[in-house]
């Protein structure tokens, strides 16, 4: 026992020596051991970081890598559509080339039938032109007989009218010699009579008796306040139609001087008047920018004509168709009237003001613009037809009876006659002391067309001769400047100033 329990004495002492011997060296072994395990735990780290990474990348890859599959399965996907597609295409390009050498036969035959249809049209080309020329031809042969027609209907009205004037003037003549026979008693019937046929045998043969050159003044009328701007007479009748500044139409008779009627509503001064070729109607151009219409039998209004905007400075009716009336005004228009309608049928544009204007025949008109120029007008197509320079400014413009001649006034105080047929100047007239009132002078031509009469400022009225190249005759009495003048078919000469109208002979 003894022993046993000195061999375990023994090993602990033993054991005991080994553990101190032990930690002996492991003390005298930790700075090695330490510096050696040292870099071993820095690795460590390091590789579980690289570690880290690569795994990173590894699930990257992963995730590229199911991208790059799914993008395969559809390209593949795709590629069959494209597969499919593409025999598609082919069989409907085999379908085509079929469809196009189909469309290359049917070309040739359109193209066939095309050169047959050309040479067909060629000979319709052909044909149509020669039916042109020949309805050119037969429009050229209408056209000259609708001129010779609209000739021959003219030169008709005109005698007729013609006609009319010479039997109302023996009808006058007859009134006349009946009242000489009542005056001269029987032993002068032989006389009168001889000397009645003479003057209707010289009248049919001149068309009118010469006019004689007035000298003395008849009959002096007060006729408006203000101012008479506008003188006319009737057809054929010694009935003087007169216009003023205080809003009225009066018409005298010229051989007495008497008042037989007064029209009234007009709104505005009267600057022109006409009456119609049968003496039925009475048209006043007035400021207010409308024309005014009366029956000259009983004096009844018929219209008032509105449309221009502007100051209505002339008016005139045509001396063939006794509804149609012309008109112009400040607004820079010229307008057509039907008096029938009391409605305007056609508007002519001006590039200048027309201040007057006249009837030549039936459907041309002469007007006298503020540019100075004299245009004539196709009221049918409303085209200028003719410009003439006459003047600075015309501010008249007058038509002899016979419509051989157009008569204009310009503010140079110069008088032109033009020859209608040939659109000269055939006469200048002009004198040192005559003076044009403005716009307002009116002058006037001889019913036998040999004379011209014009008013002037300083109150006188000049009269020239036509044929005669001689000084003027100076008629003196006005107090006022002349502002309008007007020649009766049967002889007599009417002039007006501010208050007064003058009747010489």
């Amino acid at each position: 026992m003894a022993e046993a329990e000195a061999g375990r004495a023994a090993i602990r002492r033993a054991l005991r020596s080994l553990k101190r011997r032990h930690l002996a060296e492991e003390g005298a072994h930790s700075p090695a051991i330490e510096a050696l395990t040292r870099p071993f735990a820095a690795h460590a780290l390091e590789w579980k970081e690289k570690a880290e990474k690569h795994e990173l990348e590894l699930q990257q890859c992963y995730k590229a890598q199911s991208r790059l599959s799914e993008q395969l399965v559809t390209e593949i996907g795709e590629g069959k559509a494209s597969k499919a597609l593409l025999k598609e295409k082919e069989e409907m390009v085999t379908s085509l080339q079929a469809e196009l050498e189909k469309t290359s036969e049917e070309n040739v035959q359109l193209k066939q039938s095309l050169d047959e249809k050309t040479k067909a049209l060629d000979l319709l080309i052909q044909e149509h032109q020669s039916v042109k020329a020949e309805l050119e031809q037969a429009l050229t042969k209408l056209k000259v007989a609708e001129d010779e027609n609209q000739s021959l209907i003219d030169r008709w009205m005109l005698e007729k009218m013609k006609d009319a004037e010479r039997l109302n003037e023996a009808n006058a003549m007859y009134e006349e010699m009946v009242l000489k026979l009542k005056t001269a008693g029987v032993g002068g019937i032989q006389h009168n009579a001889q000397q009645e046929a003479d003057g209707i045998i010289r009248r049919s043969e001149a068309g009118y008796m010469d006019t004689p050159i007035p000298s003395t003044c008849t009959i002096t009328i007060r006729a408006h306040d203000g101012g008479c701007g506008s003188l006319m007479f009737e057809h054929n009748s010694d009935k003087l139609i007169s216009g003023g500044q205080d809003q009225t139409v009066k018409i005298w008779g010229a051989y007495t001087g008497a008042l037989t009627s007064t029209l009234h509503g007009v709104l505005g001064s009267v600057n022109d008047l006409a009456v119609t070729n049968d003496n039925k109607f009475v048209v006043a151009a007035c400021s207010s920018n409308k024309l005014f219409v009366w029956e000259v039998n009983g004096g009844r209004p018929r219209h008032t004509l509105t449309g221009h905007t502007k100051n209505v400075s002339s008016v005139d009716a045509s001396w063939v168709k006794s509804c149609v009336v012309a008109s112009s005004s400040n607004d820079r228009t010229i307008k057509i009237w039907d008096l029938q309608t009391g409605f305007c049928k056609s508007t002519i544009m001006s590039a200048s003001n027309p201040n007057s204007l006249a009837f030549i025949d039936g459907d041309i008109i002469c007007s006298g613009h503020r540019d100075g120029n004299l245009r004539l007008w196709d009221i049918r197509s409303g085209k200028c037809t003719t410009q003439i320079a006459a003047h600075l400014d015309v501010t008249s413009v007058c038509v002899s009876r016979s419509k051989n001649f157009v008569l204009t006034s310009g503010r140079d105080n110069v008088h032109n006659l033009f020859d209608v047929r040939t659109l000269e100047v055939c006469g200048t007239f002009r004198a040192t002391g005559n003076r044009v009132v403005g716009s307002w002078g009116k002058p006037c031509i001889s019913p036998d067309d040999n004379c011209i009469a014009a008013g002037s400022s300083d109150g006188s009225v000049y009269i020239w001769s036509r044929l005669k190249n001689e000084t003027p005759t100076i008629l003196e009495g006005h107090s006022s400047p002349v502002l309008a003048s007007a020649w009766c078919g049967l002889g007599p000469l009417a002039t007006s100033d501010r208050n007064h109208i003058y009747i010489w002979s």
